[in-house]
């Protein structure tokens, strides 16, 4: 009789190994088990569902917008200058959106100064009321201007149109007022006056 035969610890090893080793295949025989398993509960759930053909997806996505598409709205854009020396104009006269849509317009304004100027837009709605259903996204408004002696710039406004607007208002004006900021040009200028 050999050594190997007479442990008794070689058996319980070769036992456990086993054990093991039955126990490795059955966890990887239920991972793959709780792949199909996964998918009926995405199913069912609709939670994070990849099984469904791409055109389905795009258009449950596009269904799960806010977008109004039976209302169509005219905004009409409009553009003025106080006691500023600048030409200043939307790109767009007006366009069609329908509520909840995303919408981005340029305006076109150029400094027709032989110095800097420094301006600020100021936005007003027509009528007023529509102003709290306009939501700005980006917006020259939001920041001061300083256009360089002769400088065109090409200044966009993203917004979107709350679908909850009153439904007897059918045309929007949204209508933008640029001022001089005379104190940035006197501190600029003074600025300059005390580097020399």
């Amino acid at each position: 009789m050999s050594a190997r035969s007479r442990d008794p610890r070689a058996g319980e090893n070769r036992r456990l190994l086993v054990r093991l080793g039955l126990s490795a295949v059955m966890m990887f025989g239920f991972g793959f088990l709780l792949v199909p398993f996964y998918e009926q509960i995405c199913e069912v759930t609709g939670i994070n569902n990849f099984l469904r053909p791409e055109a389905e997806q795009g258009a449950r996505a596009a269904a799960n917008t806010q977008v109004d598409p039976s209302r169509s709205v005219t905004i009409q854009f409009d553009a003025n200058l106080h006691d500023l020396p600048w030409r200043f104009q939307p790109l767009q006269r007006s366009v069609v959106v329908h509520p909840g849509e995303m919408v981005q317009v340029e305006y076109e304004v150029s400094n027709t100064r032989s110095e800097p100027v420094t301006g600020q837009a100021v936005p007003s709605y027509g009528p007023q009321r529509a102003g709290r259903y306009v939501s700005k996204l980006d917006c020259f408004c939001f920041t001061q201007q300083t256009l360089a002696p002769g400088e065109t710039r090409r200044m966009p406004v993203v917004f979107v149109l709350d679908p909850a607007l009153p439904p007897e208002v059918h045309t929007i004006t949204l209508s933008y007022t640029f001022f001089e900021l005379q104190g940035r040009q006197l501190s600029a200028g003074s600025a300059a006056g005390a580097k020399l």
